[in-house]
């Protein structure tokens, strides 16, 4: 039974980890480029550029969420489902609205802050395992490229790097080594808070939209019931 949720998941992922890693590779070449504003930003962070990974899984969490329950894998409540997924976006922004305020002097504060926002993520996923399985797997498909897209760029041009958002870090470590940057800058966010972030946002717009599309799908019966019934 494991392995046939495992290939499931993959299945369900496959499509979306290769549409997200385009992105990842199209917004690369865009800063590159120098493409324009507000499609593509250099500043750290990324400055809610336009082309970017971090919106998809307000895209893909429906996408999962009606595969599933469609396939008959839904959650055991939806009144559950709905509650904890609101729980978990509510936990993340607290935690992580704290952890930012650390950013410019990160400490072990700020990795404890920002296991926090993986934490948080997980919350959703108490209701709807199987939508939080995978969000979970989406989100190392999302975010692993983007570490080694990091990694390269922070030791590009002789450890000056390449000048995107990738490699661009806080003015206190712009003399650091390559490495250092990248386990302060680059692994933490990317494997706690970027990972909470999809799982969170994901299951919750994915639940409402489940909730949403199988109302409607009832309340098209109820009334394909009731002409039947008219017509007998």
């Amino acid at each position: 039974m494991a392995d046939i949720r495992l290939v499931s998941v993959r299945s369900l992922i496959a499509v979306p980890a290769l549409i997200t890693l385009g992105v990842t590779i199209l917004r690369l070449v865009g800063e590159l480029q120098h493409w324009p504003a507000p499609f593509f930003s250099t500043e750290s962070g990324g400055a809610y550029a336009i082309i970017g990974i971090a919106w998809l899984p307000i895209i893909f969490g429906p996408y999962f969420a009606l595969k599933l329950a469609r396939a008959g894998d839904g959650p055991s409540s939806t009144g559950k489902a709905i509650g904890f997924s609101f729980a978990s976006v509510a936990v993340y922004f607290i935690f992580l609205t704290w952890a930012e305020s650390t950013f410019e002097r990160p400490s072990i504060l700020t990795l404890f802050l920002l296991l926090l926002t993986l934490g948080a993520g997980f919350i959703s996923r108490m209701a709807w395992r199987s939508l939080g399985n995978t969000l979970l797997a989406y989100a190392f498909a999302a975010r692993i490229p983007v570490l080694i897209v990091m990694f390269l760029a922070l030791r590009g041009n002789g450890g000056k790097g390449w000048g995107t958002h990738y490699d661009a870090v806080i003015p206190q470590l712009a003399q650091a080594s390559p490495a250092k940057k990248f386990f302060i800058e680059a692994l933490p966010p990317q494997m706690t808070m970027w990972i909470g972030w999809t799982l969170a946002v994901g299951s919750v717009v994915g639940v409402i939209v489940a909730a949403v599309a199988y109302a409607v799908s009832m309340n098209v019966l109820g009334r394909g019931k009731q002409a039947t019934r008219a017509a007998a």
